[in-house]
């Protein structure tokens, strides 16, 4: 049958990301896949993790099946982490969460679930927005459009033309809001700006679906969670897709949640009953050992406060290295305002760079980013940021 098939294009992303692996020059730098690396330039495992790890190593018994949403306990310690362990939301029973496998997993069984009930609706994403949200809702059934968010003047939000479009959005369709550490622009909204946007959606009736991918590495766990605690207080449906990729390190391990919030126990108990129905015709039930990982330290005292240090230690290196980017490129003369980028929050910035500079970084430095700009932060070291700067004010200047 493959005869007569063109090849799919390879995600520009991942499909970056085998172009740096075949580039055989030592001084090569990946700023482009979306993973956290730490000054070695590696992807380190945190020391809770394997501390969980060897826990499990000793107590596992069974190697069993999964219930089909997943361990209890694990979706009891998503809850607390995500919503707050005082939220009322929590102590209601008001919200349905499955494990997932990985945020991908999440908003895709989230995107299943809505389309069963409500195929007719939009599904609505920021511009620009992380690229595989259109490949996730549009694979769900879903004609996508797009909101304004980013403002390419001023390199930052554009809140006002952005709530204008989302008062336009008609009851029922979705609205998919980055939490935190917009991906792939680093811009986020202000808690003043959250609540407005949380009073709007339940005067107009559309439903927010939250991408949570970045926990903790914004401001900290509990400041990083302000929006999802708004819609909360509003009382209203609204989605939560998380994930521990990031903020655990369980990249490969593929842990992550889907939470439906609903105005009451009773409704929560009827998105269960789907959600069910939605993970047993897709992947019948989650990977355990990633979800284990994560429930052993969320509900183990040491191990929590030992993740949150270590958590915090990532995010500092971040801000370094972005306060490093800025006053490396003025080093090097390059000229531009480039102080947007401390502004930002999270592994990601839009540089800036045109696609003509992001070509001559891959070809003639073997620098990797994304097409528009987008940069990932992490990527940047102590012993790689000076070549990178000059790279970039070389291939500015060209």
């Amino acid at each position: 049958m493959w005869k007569t098939i063109q090849p799919a294009p390879p995600d520009s992303i991942l499909g970056l990301t085998e172009e740096f692996k075949n580039d055989q020059n030592p001084e090569k730098v990946n700023l482009g896949v979306g993973v956290y690396k730490d000054d070695a330039g590696s992807t380190p495992i945190l020391r809770c993790v394997k501390a969980a790890e060897k826990e499990l190593l000793e107590t596992e018994k069974s190697k069993s099946y999964l219930p089909i949403s997943g361990d209890p306990a694990y979706a009891a310690a998503v809850q607390r982490l995500i919503l707050g362990a005082e939220s009322e939301v929590v102590s209601s029973a008001r919200a349905a969460t499955v494990h997932a496998p990985g945020g991908t997993g999440a908003l895709r069984v989230g995107a299943d679930l809505i389309h069963k009930f409500n195929p007719q609706a939009r599904i609505w994403v920021s511009s620009p927005t992380w690229a595989n949200h259109n490949g996730i809702f549009g694979a769900a059934g879903f004609e996508i459009d797009r909101y304004a968010y980013y403002n390419t003047e001023n390199k930052g939000l554009d809140f006002d033309k952005m709530f204008s479009d989302l008062e336009k959005i008609p009851a029922g369709d979705v609205v998919v809001l980055h939490t935190c550490c917009h991906n792939p622009s680093g811009v986020d909204l202000s808690a003043d700006q959250w609540k407005l946007v949380a009073v709007l959606a339940g005067q107009k009736g559309w439903i927010p679906f939250l991408d949570f991918a970045y926990q903790g590495f914004g401001d900290g766990v509990n400041e990083d969670r302000f929006a999802v605690e708004q819609f909360a207080a509003a009382g209203i449906d609204y989605y939560v897709a998380s994930s521990f990729s990031k903020n655990f390190g369980l990249y490969n391990e593929r842990t992550g949640a889907i939470t439906v919030v609903t105005p009451s126990a009773a409704e929560a108990m009827v998105a269960m009953s789907h959600l069910k129905t939605v993970v047993r015709t897709n992947y019948s039930n989650p990977p355990a050992h990633g979800g284990l990982v994560a429930s052993t330290i969320l509900n183990t005292p040491e191990l929590h406060t030992m993740w949150l240090e270590e958590l915090a230690a990532m995010r500092n290196r971040i801000v370094d290295m972005r306060k490093a980017l800025v006053a490396g490129l003025a080093q090097q003369g390059v000229e531009g305002d480039f102080s947007f980028i401390e502004k930002q929050r999270g592994m990601f910035s839009f540089s800036g760079w045109s696609d003509e500079v992001v070509s001559r970084l891959r070809m003639n430095k073997s620098i990797y980013v994304v097409g528009g700009g987008r940069i990932n932060l992490a990527g940047l070291t102590t012993s790689n940021i000076e070549y990178v700067c000059a790279a970039v004010a070389e291939a500015m200047k060209s």
